[in-house]
């Protein structure tokens, strides 16, 4: 089941950050993905959200691939899958 346009619109929202690559990330990510998240593409997405900028860049672009604020999620699938998107280029 995909998020509906209320879910989506609040993930959107949720996602400008202070760092402006965070932006850029999250930008593409949505204009490629937004339409086809699920319900816990959603729920990744929303726990990646309530990191800081700097933990959240980190885990983007690679330099990091779990931080110790999500280490747990960082061992789920869902989650692996939904970074990898964000990663992609």
């Amino acid at each position: 089941m995909t998020l509906s346009n209320a879910e989506l619109y609040r993930l959107k929202s949720d996602a400008r950050r202070g760092l402006l690559e965070n932006d850029l990330i999250l930008q593409r990510f949505f204009a490629r993905y937004g339409a086809q998240l699920s319900a816990e593409d959603g729920k990744v997405l929303s726990q990646l959200l309530a990191l800081e900028d700097n933990d959240l860049m980190d885990l983007l672009i690679g330099r990091k691939d779990s931080l110790p604020a999500c280490e747990n999620e960082a061992k789920i699938d869902s989650f692996k899958v939904v970074l990898n998107k964000l990663r992609e280029k």
